[in-house]
């Protein structure tokens, strides 16, 4: 600092001394701050290692890294290494952008080499993303390309729930973001030039900004529209080969026996499996891994069957390791996931697979074990293409000539075929169809599924049927499905005789539904008959206030309007087993209800549902719900006043909704706090410490307030136009609060409750055009991530 303030009074010029003073008199406050931080202490609770392994989590999850063992191994790489690293540090060219295409056959460490280098340097640009699998993610699910778009729009700009579906517009953001601001972009895995152009476009990038581009085919990057539209970027490749013996070696015993040499006894071994891998790093890893669970004459025989072959195929390579696995839940969880859930939620997955008769405590223990399957940022399940290819391989081995007798059904082109001709065998327990992802393979035929094609699946519990049209009755579908997966679904409701009583996750997700259950609109018919608005109660007491206010709700199994809903729904079927259900995007929505007859549900997800007007109070029956995302319900004004009665929500995410004339509360808050709500009906109230003796009380407190669970972990009320009042005074009563999303509201200065959060973590104020400050920070907790951007 001395040095600096040398310099700044050494300067003749007034506009550059006043610069440096400004620039001084922060670094004085930022160090002010900083010194202010408090320490960790470590007492004799814990122990040395355990304190310094929750400082590296702390750290490492600040920085997205996991933790430096989990980091890509770049064994046998370091000329590789040295070569991405000098390219990356090249920046002072003239150019608007530097390009590397890194090539080489599949599992050769491309993905790993790009990995390990965006981890060391990502922090040195302004922004950066790293998207991995495009080929794998565009070609598995359907608009892909689309969400890889977001997730890139997301990572360099400002983060954007609405999802639009033109990939021309995202592609438009991505070349306004990357024109302003250098970045650093890795786009692992491509094999089409589309997914190039969608990504990248075809404008300029800002001075010194890099993109590494990881692919099979090298030729693909320079015939992007990027190069085509002469802007004037550098282009360089590295073409990665197979490792030599001796790091070959290291990788299969590092993983086999977690050093880098063989284990005694299994020298021979080892350097056969090294020999037939020729240096492919996902073979040795992969190898190795089972190598540590099988003893030496296991493998002499199955390296000798192999040898004998002619060719050494990779696939071949990796089905030792499949065959190896010590279970059959193993192999069936491991097919599964290669046929239908890669990219899924692993907690999706894990209660589909679960209510299959699968044990997924043991399974995917084993095959994160063996490397054959890892988990991503989001908790996604990911696979490398490799493995997902020998999986699919060793479905299509049941049957490869004849797809109706295999156990499973995942390439649309078959499904379809065999649908149409009626040849599906009771053997199948999973079929997946999606006519948009025919479509966009140019498929042209009109195909209209007769529910009686699918009689003879009794076996069946994974069904995905997207965009298809549907004729027949639905008691022909398979009565013991897990997993029905109905993108597009045609009609305004959900058929009354579609057996769903075994269903544990439905997805009916861009469908043309209009209500799901019996919802509050008869309501007004009850209200009605209520015409006595008013009651002149002289002599009341504030609790009683409170307790009229909940009657309605605990009693409410009296009432006539229970006696409507349970009349017109007595005749349905309870989806008792249901713990999960999507609606996002069902654009024709309008109420959820009926929730007393889905006693399991855990998971409510209906983003982007713009026509919705209301949620059922029927949901405080679903005592099992953890999470309920209603993101982007633009018409959605307020929700049941009966879910801070639900015990285990520990996500609410209600960004974008019409929030503006709410505010926040619990359940359990003082009455006359409850009568200051806004828009209650009764804000003529004013004193803020009692209430006048002939006051006319509302007997049917229609509330605009949102009611908060308790148990919350998580709290998202972005972009819902919510002032600074709209909060209360105190949040303690959110002891378990660890993270709150403020983004996008006219907030003035930080609500004063935030301060009273005993455990928050990260608070999110991006976006607050408003905000003038932020002085109410929490004083409970050791650190808080505050994310804004003004």
């Amino acid at each position: 600092m001395a040095k600096h303030k040398q310099k700044m009074e050494a300067e003749t010029d007034p506009t550059k001394r006043s610069e440096l003073a400004q620039k001084i008199n922060l670094w004085k406050e930022a160090l002010t701050q900083v010194a202010g931080l408090k320490g960790e202490h470590l007492n004799g609770s814990r122990g040395e290692t355990e304190f310094i392994e929750e400082l590296i989590k702390d750290i490492s999850s600040r920085l997205r890294i996991t933790s430096r063992s989990v980091l890509p191994q770049l064994i046998g790489r370091d000329n590789s290494k040295k070569f991405v690293t000098s390219w990356l540090k090249d920046a002072a060219s003239s150019h608007t952008a530097d390009i590397l295409t890194i090539s080489g056959m599949a599992g050769i460490g491309k993905t790993t080499l790009a990995k390990y280098v965006h981890a060391f340097h990502s922090h040195e640009f302004d922004s950066s993303s790293f998207i991995e699998d495009i080929s794998g993610k565009c070609h598995n699910q359907y608009n892909g390309l689309l969400n890889l778009q977001k997730q890139l729009c997301d990572d360099i700009s400002k983060p954007n729930s609405i999802q639009v579906h033109d990939a021309s517009r995202y592609t438009s953001q991505i070349e306004k973001a990357v024109a302003c601001k250098k970045v650093f972009l890795v786009l692992d895995n491509i094999d089409h030039l589309d997914q190039l152009d969608a990504l990248l476009g075809s404008k300029a990038f800002h001075l010194g900004s890099k993109i590494i581009v990881t692919t099979e085919y090298k030729w693909l990057t320079k015939s992007c529209a990027l190069f085509k539209m002469n802007i004037n970027s550098k282009h360089k490749t590295l073409l990665l080969q197979g490792l030599h013996e001796t790091a070959s070696q290291q990788i299969l015993c590092y993983h086999a026996f977690m050093s880098y040499n063989p284990k005694e006894g299994y020298e021979k071994v080892s350097e056969t499996i090294v020999n037939y891998c020729q240096g492919n790093p996902m073979a040795l890893k992969v190898l190795g891994k089972s190598l540590h669970d099988q003893n030496v004459a296991y493998w002499k025989g199955r390296i000798q069957g192999l040898m004998k072959e002619k060719d050494y195929p990779l696939n071949n390579v990796l089905r030792m390791s499949f065959k190896s696995l010590p279970y059959d839940d193993d192999r069936e969880l491991f097919k599964h996931i290669a046929c239908f859930f890669v990219g899924m939620d692993r907690y999706v997955t894990e209660t589909i697979v679960n209510a299959c008769g699968i044990n997924t405590d043991i399974a995917f223990k084993d095959l994160i074990d063996r490397c054959l399957i890892s988990i991503g940022w989001n908790n996604e399940l990911v696979m490398h293409q490799l493995l997902q290819k020998m999986g699919r391989f060793e479905v299509r081995e049941e049957s490869p000539k004849k797809p109706w007798k295999q156990s499973r059904l995942w390439c649309h082109e078959e499904s379809l075929e065999v649908l149409k001709e009626k040849k599906a065998k009771e053997k199948v327990i999973g079929l997946a169809l999606d006519m948009k992802v025919l479509e966009q393979q140019k498929f042209r035929e009109t195909f209209v599924l007769k529910t009686d094609a699918l009689s003879k699946m009794h076996k069946m519990k994974l069904l995905q049927l997207n965009y298809v049209q549907i004729n027949g009755s639905y008691e022909d579908f398979p009565g013991q499905l897990r997993w029905l997966c109905m993108h597009g679904f045609p009609s305004n409701s959900i058929p009354q005789d579609l057996n769903m009583e075994n269903l544990v996750a439905l997805d009916m997700s861009y469908s043309k539904i209009k209500s799901f259950g019996i919802c509050n609109s008869n309501q007004q018919q009850f209200e009605s008959t209520q015409k006595v608005t008013y009651l002149n109660l002289p002599f009341i007491h504030v609790k009683l206030i409170k307790l009229i206010t909940h009657w309605s709700l605990l009693f409410s199994n009296i009432s006539p309007f229970h006696q409507l809903t349970e009349s017109s729904s007595k005749d349905k079927t309870l989806l008792r087993s249901l713990k999960i259900l999507k609606l996002n995007f069902c654009k024709e929505l309008q109420c959820l209800g009926s929730f007393d007859e889905l006693p399991s549900l855990e998971r409510l997800i209906a983003t982007n549902c713009t026509s919705l007007l209301e949620v059922c109070e029927s949901i405080k029956t679903c005592i099992e719900l953890v999470l309920i995302d209603l993101r982007y319900c633009e018409k959605l004004e307020k929700l049941p006043t009966a879910i801070d009665m639900l015990k285990k929500v520990k996500t609410l995410l209600l960004d974008g909704c019409s929030l503006s004339g709410s505010r926040i509360e619990t359940g359990n808050m003082d009455s006359l706090e409850m009568l200051k709500a806004n828009n209650t009906g009764i804000n003529t109230i004013t004193s803020s410490s009692t209430i006048p003796e002939a006051t006319p009380i509302p007997i049917n407190l229609d509330f605009t307030a949102i009611s908060i669970p308790k148990s919350l972990v998580k709290l998202s009320l972005a972009n819902n136009n919510l002032s600074t009042e709209s909060f209360p005074i105190d949040f303690s009563w959110l002891s378990k609060l660890e993270e709150l999303y403020l983004d996008d509201n006219p907030i003035i200065s930080l609500p004063n409750c935030v301060r009273s959060l005993p455990v928050l973590k990260k608070l999110g104020i991006s976006n607050c055009k408003r905000l003038m400050s932020i002085e109410h920070s929490s004083t409970h907790t050791k650190r808080v991530d505050t994310v804004f951007d003004l």
